[in-house]
């Protein structure tokens, strides 16, 4: 399988999310001082910067915390999902492609003879249930305000993942306007629980050792969608002799992977 991964915009986000960090932690430290200077104000100017400036950096500080760790948690958090979902993905034909990070909303794409798919992951590690269409987390409301803070609620994966099909297909809908482009989820930290109930859409972990996850899903599709070919004429019959064998109903990765890159600036 060919892995392709957005690796400049990695980098950029990664460093965005660290130099973000330091900057909320200064910001933050220079509100309470400023704040601290009501203590030993000695002057009306120096007594009102006092007042005035932590009601301008605290509020500063907290939002940019909040965008720092939003980051950290997309960039940095582990296990990264451009290095899990191959690891799910092995033993997938030579002829499939991975991208990573190049047609967001989708944040990943596989193209592979089982067909296309637009992969929405998620990081989280909690315990979640999901009805149909329907997600919901546990917890009361003071594990809503922690996951508030901790900028990991879950959201809704499902629409998310029909949103980045939707994108995806838009993109070979020219070229190839009769691929199907099936949207994905996938968890990528193993300690995430899930009760999953009739998914309008796959729900997987990306490890292996836990159920559902890809590796046995992208196994039994192509179980399921294995090429018919031609009976094998009986010894002796003289037809078809030497006739290949032919595959029908099967996508053609390659053409799929051109078709994506011409509409991607991929390098």
């Amino acid at each position: 399988m060919r892995i392709e991964t957005n690796n400049e915009l990695v980098k950029r986000n990664r460093r965005t999310a660290n130099l973000l960090f330091f900057f909320s932690m200064g910001i933050l430290i220079a509100g309470f001082l400023v704040a601290n200077l009501q203590l030993t104000a000695k002057d009306g100017l120096t007594l009102a910067l006092s007042v005035v400036l932590p009601w301008i950096v605290l509020p500063l500080g907290f939002i940019s915390t909040l965008i720092s760790v939003r980051m950290t948690n997309l960039w940095v958090r582990q296990p990264r999902p451009e290095k899990t979902i191959p690891a799910g993905l092995k033993g997938l034909s030579k002829r499939s492609v991975l991208y990573n990070y190049y047609h967001f909303p989708a944040r990943h794409v596989l193209v592979a003879p089982q067909g296309v798919f637009a992969i929405v992951t998620r990081y989280q590690d909690g315990v979640y249930t999901v009805n149909g269409d329907k997600w919901q987390s546990a917890g009361g409301p003071f594990a809503a305000i922690g996951r508030f803070f901790r900028r990991d609620a879950i959201g809704n994966p499902t629409e998310d993942a029909n949103k980045a099909a939707a994108y995806v297909k838009g993109l070979i809908e020219k070229t190839l306007p009769n691929v199907e482009v099936r949207p994905m989820v996938i968890f990528v930290d193993p300690k995430a629980r899930l009760e999953i109930n009739d998914p309008t859409v796959p729900v997987l972990y990306a490890d292996e050792n836990k159920e559902p996850n890809l590796r046995d899903f992208m196994r039994e599709l192509a179980q399921k969608d294995a090429p018919a070919t031609q009976p094998t004429p009986k010894k002796g019959s003289g037809k078809g002799k030497n006739e290949a064998k032919v595959e029908v109903g099967v996508i053609n990765p390659e053409q799929v992977a051109d078709a994506l890159e011409e509409a991607t600036v991929i390098s």
